[in-house]
């Protein structure tokens, strides 16, 4: 029997992996069986370390035969250590499942014995779930470097979603602290698992279709010296030639003491401007080349929507009501909703900034790059700047804050759903 303090163990171990977001499943489900990954969507919330406090997160094991030096379960480390078998995994799904505590699983485990005993190992897990126990739940399970990619083909017709983490935007890094994976052991499953979406979706496959969630993976920034724009670049690849759904960026905590690396950690900040690039790639029409240089940074003082912007004054103030919608989505302080709210209420009158307010555009930001019926209200040059880096610091100090669900801040909205 599963004993508390094992599970102790290997769920604090997994709480390092933030690639565990459960939203976009379809899956088909069987009469009679426990669970559901889309009716109603799958209800997660997160830590502030990347935990997703709705999905049983754990391993399988701790136990590992890798020793990469950024991991608290490396092989030299000195924790403790646990393992537990696919039985105790699928019992303590659904014994938490009956009770309300979880509404699905992320698995991931360590390398023991060997790459593909432990994927053997995971798959009969989720194998068990589906047919013995007749889970309908969602499940994330973690691809393992240098594993059969068989395997996961086997696993992906039985979970939601799969995620192989990068960790480490180059090939340089991965040798100098994680010499036992390669850059071909992590993004040739990917590629494969592409592939068979891809087949299924051509060929209209309904049910049974594989990884109904699709892939997602996961970068630590600041534990090697690639800048944002080679994190960025890689980001914007596996987005439009792979299809993933996410990447996730996990900040570098120094946990564990090494030489190779950085003594001090990269800051939540980095992660922040991270993400809010990834968000303009995907949802706005951005390119990395507009956002940030090969070996550059992301600006700190700005965010990259509000840093674009400023260093391609010449191309605004824009008029609201005939800006194409590409030209809108540019604009700060107008979200992507926002503009399609503008071309649509447009067609019907000509819009002025008491409009604007009412759609819950930031006006504070987006004044100083519109006109409205030829009227322009904002600043020009310094004091433009002036004004957004005070807006800047405000919002800042807020996403640094824990957000209430009735918070007064007119920033929540933006901060929940990303809009810039």
């Amino acid at each position: 029997m599963l004993d508390a303090y094992t599970l102790q163990i290997l769920t604090e171990s997994a709480k390092y992996d933030v690639s565990c977001s459960s939203s976009g499943s379809k899956r088909a489900n069987r009469k009679g069986g426990l669970g559901n990954a889309s009716v109603g969507g799958i209800c997660h919330s997160f830590t502030p370390d990347g935990r997703c406090i709705s999905l049983l997160k754990i391993l399988m094991s701790n136990e590992c035969e890798y020793d990469c030096e950024y991991c608290p379960n490396r092989r030299s480390a000195d924790v403790r250590r646990a393992r537990i078998t696919p039985d105790e995994i699928c019992e303590l799904t659904i014994n938490f499942y009956k009770r309300n505590y979880i509404e699905g699983l992320f698995l991931s485990s360590a390398v023991f014995d060997t790459p593909n005993k432990t994927m053997e190992l995971l798959v009969e897990t989720v194998i068990k779930l589906r047919k013995q126990y007749n889970f309908n739940g969602y499940i994330h399970l973690k691809g393992i470097p240098h594993a059969d990619e068989g395997l996961a083909l086997k696993a992906a017709k039985y979970v939601d979603r799969m995620s192989y983490n990068i960790e480490l935007p180059s090939e340089k890094s991965l040798k100098l602290l994680a010499p036992q994976k390669t850059k071909d052991s992590l993004v040739t499953p990917m590629k494969k698992l592409h592939s068979a979406m891809i087949y299924d979706r051509e060929n209209k496959v309904r049910r049974g279709r594989i990884l109904p969630a699709g892939q997602t993976t996961q970068m630590i920034v600041g534990a090697s010296p690639e800048s944002d724009g080679h994190i960025l670049r890689l980001t914007e690849y596996l987005y439009r030639h792979m299809e993933l759904k996410r990447v996730y960026y996990s900040s570098y905590i120094p946990v564990i003491k090494s030489p190779l690396l950085p003594a001090n950690p990269a800051g939540l900040l980095r992660e922040h401007r991270l993400y809010q690039a990834d968000w303009l790639i995907r949802f706005y029409g951005f390119d990395v080349n507009e956002l940030c240089g090969e070996g550059e940074n992301l600006c700190t003082d700005y965010d990259p929507k509000c840093a674009w912007a400023l260093k391609n004054m010449h191309l605004f103030p824009v008029e609201i009501n005939t800006a194409p919608l590409e030209m809108l989505l540019r604009v700060p302080g107008i979200g992507s909703k926002s503009a399609y709210k503008i071309t649509e209420a447009r067609r019907f009158c000509a819009l002025g900034f008491d409009n604007l307010a009412k759609m819950r555009i930031v006006l504070k930001r987006a004044k100083h790059f519109i006109t409205c019926k030829g009227k322009f209200y904002g600043a020009e040059g310094n004091a433009a700047r002036a004004a957004l880096l005070i807006d800047e610091k405000n919002r800042t100090d807020v996403c640094n804050e824990q957000l209430s669900l009735f918070s007064d801040h007119e920033n929540a909205l933006s901060a929940l759903t990303g809009e810039l």
